[in-house]
């Protein structure tokens, strides 16, 4: 692809505003990996001057693609969909203005960079910060609205460690849910301002005075399963948030390992997995260091 400058300038500059997608750190890793020419000069310094008239030419290379690596392992990746695995202790997606990373920034990055610019991710859900599994991005805003529009009709299953054994192997936990001014959820008897939360649990098999649980949400509240889990009275092993035994620092057992939902453009249904993490199941005597 070529462009010819309309002004002079940086380069970096002068990219940005050729391709709003691509922010300057983007631009600033294609020098690197010599992705850009002006004339017949392969160029790295983002200070580079571009008089106008200058041919400025984004040089893909031949497998170029495969060599740069994403920021977390992908399960699917297509022109319209991009299915990760979200390690815990990292955020979805951060409000504007509060800094630091997030998955969604990370792969916007990794998207841009490797389309010298032209694609961006969308967000479609999140996963809490300690939560980890499977996330949906799309690749389009129609894509996302499409899948935001028939959210409820795809399947959401997560495995749970619970402290204790609930009463019942299998149960259906309904409730209204209000976030508080702690940023805290919890379940209130008044629907006003509330939302309504469904979380189908069944047990899969005890471990050790724990319970290992499949859920499956038809709903999608902030915390919902924490929540719902805590107020059963089995909080999630390592959820110190909403209950759960704080002697030992743990990472929080709740793991996203199935999505399965209707492909926005053809209509097939499309499934995908993720395995349980490893030392789920294992619970030492001292605190978790994880990252």
């Amino acid at each position: 692809m070529k462009i010819i400058a309309q002004k002079s300038g940086p380069i970096v500059e002068l990219l940005v505003e050729a391709f709003g997608a691509a922010s300057k750190t983007h631009i600033r890793k294609m020098l690197k990996y010599k992705m850009i020419k002006v004339g017949d000069q392969l160029v790295i310094r983002a200070d580079f001057a571009v008089g106008a008239g200058d041919v400025i030419e984004y040089v893909k290379k031949s497998g170029q693609r495969k060599k740069i690596r994403p920021p977390a392992p992908l399960l699917f990746d297509d022109d319209e969909l991009l299915v990760a695995e979200k390690p815990a202790r990292l955020i979805t997606f951060g409000e504007r203005g509060t800094g630091g990373t997030s998955l969604y920034k990370m792969l916007k990055e990794f998207v841009a960079l490797r389309s010298d610019g032209r694609q961006q991710v969308y967000v479609v859900h999140r996963l809490d910060r300690e939560v980890s599994g499977i996330i949906l991005f799309a690749m389009n805003a129609k894509v996302q609205q499409q899948l935001k529009k028939n959210w409820k009709e795809t399947k959401k299953l997560y495995y749970a460690l619970v402290e204790g054994r609930p009463q019942k192997d299998r149960d259906t936990l309904r409730t209204w849910l209000r976030e508080g001014a702690d940023r805290k959820v919890a379940s209130s008897d008044r629907p006003a301002g509330a939302k309504l939360a469904v979380t189908h649990y069944r047990v899969l098999k005890v471990v050790k005075g724990h319970t290992l649980l499949e859920i499956e949400t038809e709903t999608g509240r902030k915390n919902q399963i924490r929540v719902h889990l805590a107020e059963l009275g089995h909080p999630i092993v390592g959820d110190r948030r909403y209950g759960a035994d704080a002697t030992v620092t743990r990472r929080i057992r709740l793991h996203a390992f199935y999505l399965g939902f209707k492909h926005p453009t053809h209509g097939r249904f499309v499934e995908f997995t993720s395995p349980m993490p490893q030392g789920f199941l294992v619970l030492g005597k001292k605190d978790e260091v994880y990252k």
